[in-house]
């Protein structure tokens, strides 16, 4: 009988970026760490009964900046309002913030950067000298500036609104930045063989942006984007605690922190708490962003 060769079996597919970044991300403690801590800040944004089921906006006066207790773990505010609800429940606000305008930032900026390298000329340069206008401005004075004016909207305006401010403006002032990093990865494959070919057998402009352009463009725009999320919660929270960002009746934790100012000798638990729950959000995000950015360089493994 004649031997039959042996089946041997072996994958095709190829190991890309991304499962080399994935495998890269499972050994780090500090992904993890950071992991399980922004999806616990996000539970509680989420469903934030599951946490507390006192009202954060209910007060009793005679009360007022009460000290924490058993009853009241974090104490009570100058209005006599429980600030272990109003943590919890200002997370939604602030997560809120963090995500939509990374989002936002991150879809305007990565396209109008997309099309700045492969349109170049004209579109080029309107893109970069926009964006170089926009930079040119301080962050914080530029956001001062743009929420003060639309400052009358907020009066009486609901929390829907008073958010989308917030983040129209963060997402106007941060834009560029995005625009410049995705520029930058397109362009750098622009002229590579397989765009060039692409052409040649006929892709349009969508295709080779979308299915060439794009991929290249994720990686370095998911690592700024991670840490873009930290940048625009400790952005709310400063402008919240100057009077221009965020207001009543929205709960967040730069509100809190901005109605705690005064009492901070008296009661320094009412900005305690608050500013304790943004440090460490904000310090997981960072985490995050940093793993993800060694996992994606090659060079810093």
């Amino acid at each position: 009988m004649s031997e039959q060769p042996a089946q041997v079996s072996t994958s095709t597919r190829p190991r890309g970026l991304w499962d080399d970044a994935w495998d890269e991300l499972k050994g780090r403690p500090i992904f993890w760490i950071s992991s399980v801590l922004i999806l616990l800040f996000i539970l509680m944004a989420a469903f934030p009964t599951l946490f507390t089921r006192v009202d954060p906006h209910v007060a009793d006066l005679s009360r007022s900046m009460e000290e924490p207790s058993s009853e009241h773990w974090f104490g009570l505010d100058r209005q006599g309002r429980d600030v272990f609800a109003r943590t919890v429940h200002g997370a939604r606000a602030s997560i809120i913030v963090g995500l939509a305008a990374t989002l936002v930032t991150t879809l305007i900026g990565g396209v109008l950067g997309i099309l700045a390298a492969y349109l170049g000329g004209w579109a080029d340069t309107v893109i970069s000298r926009l964006g170089e206008i926009l930079l040119g401005l301080p962050f914080v004075l530029g956001a001062i500036i743009i929420l003060t004016t639309f400052a009358g909207a907020q009066s009486g305006a609901g929390p829907v609104l008073v958010i989308t401010l917030v983040v129209g403006t963060l997402t106007l002032l941060s834009w560029p930045l995005v625009a410049r990093i995705a520029r930058s990865a397109a362009y750098a494959v622009k002229h590579a063989d397989y765009v060039q070919a692409a052409k040649a057998l006929g892709a349009g402009p969508f295709r080779i942006m979308f299915r060439h352009l794009l991929p290249n463009v994720m990686a370095p725009v998911i690592v700024y984007g991670s840490l873009m999320v930290a940048t625009f919660i400790s952005a709310e929270a400063t402008l919240s605690f100057l009077g221009v960002g965020l207001r009543p009746p929205v709960v967040s934790w730069g509100v809190a922190i901005s109605e705690a100012g005064d009492y901070i000798r008296q009661a320094f638990f009412l900005t305690a708490f608050p500013t304790a729950f943004l440090c460490v959000t904000v310090l997981a995000f960072v985490m995050l962003g940093d793993a993800v950015r060694d996992a994606l360089d090659p060079k810093l493994r």
